[in-house]
């Protein structure tokens, strides 16, 4: 059974990552990993479900004893993906979605070379913003903060592998199961596939 692909995927607050990666873990053989926050929960947030939602000093131990995968702050808070499940569910064939800050995605990026790095763009500022103000969860001061915030990763883009506009949900969730696919089909993935057609010429 060869290795799953480990999937990082970043983008700005609002951007809709949430949304996208809800579909693409209906598939089968993706795990999406559930990271762990100390900032609050939001209206509709379920612990275990959307966040591991902790206090400081919680993750405070576990970075101490080298339980994160990685971890960065962000806004004020901590974010940070636990190890040990990530690395099962890779194990066992199965594919694994981190939805992570820029800053943790490239600790990542030192760490997993393997891993697949996607961002999912805004179609603009200006809807990034309509969208934040939508959501409601967030003062004016913030939504500032996180549109500022928003320009700075956005910068980050280039470091990633793909890039993915979500302007349209249905367009969004195919561009990255195409990604997902194409990745299945590279050659040291599907390497014993060929040595099998290979010993029954």
């Amino acid at each position: 059974m060869s290795k799953g692909i480990l999937m990082v995927v970043s983008g700005p607050s609002g951007c809709g990552k949430g949304t996208v990666l809800a579909e693409i873990v209906k598939s089968d053989n993706i795990f999406y990993s559930v990271s762990a926050t100390t900032r609050s929960p939001r209206p509709g947030e379920t612990d275990g479900i959307n966040y591991y939602f902790l206090a400081k000093d919680r993750f405070e131990e576990m970075i101490a004893d080298g339980g994160m995968l990685e971890y960065a702050s962000y806004c004020g808070n901590y974010y940070g993906t636990p190890q040990k499940p990530v690395e099962d569910m890779l194990e066992k064939g199965c594919h694994v979605i981190l939805e992570i800050e820029v800053q943790g995605a490239m600790k990542i990026k030192d760490k997993c070379p393997d891993a697949v790095f996607i961002f999912i763009l805004p179609p603009s500022l200006k809807e990034l913003r309509r969208r934040l103000e939508k959501r409601g969860t967030e003062s004016a001061e913030v939504i500032e903060k996180r549109l500022g915030e928003a320009a700075g990763e956005i910068v980050h883009a280039y470091k990633y592998d793909y890039a993915v506009v979500n302007g349209e949900l249905s367009e969004a969730v195919n561009d990255i199961k195409s990604i997902i696919r194409a990745e299945e089909l590279k050659i040291a993935k599907i390497k014993n596939t060929i040595d099998e057609v290979l010993e029954n010429a």
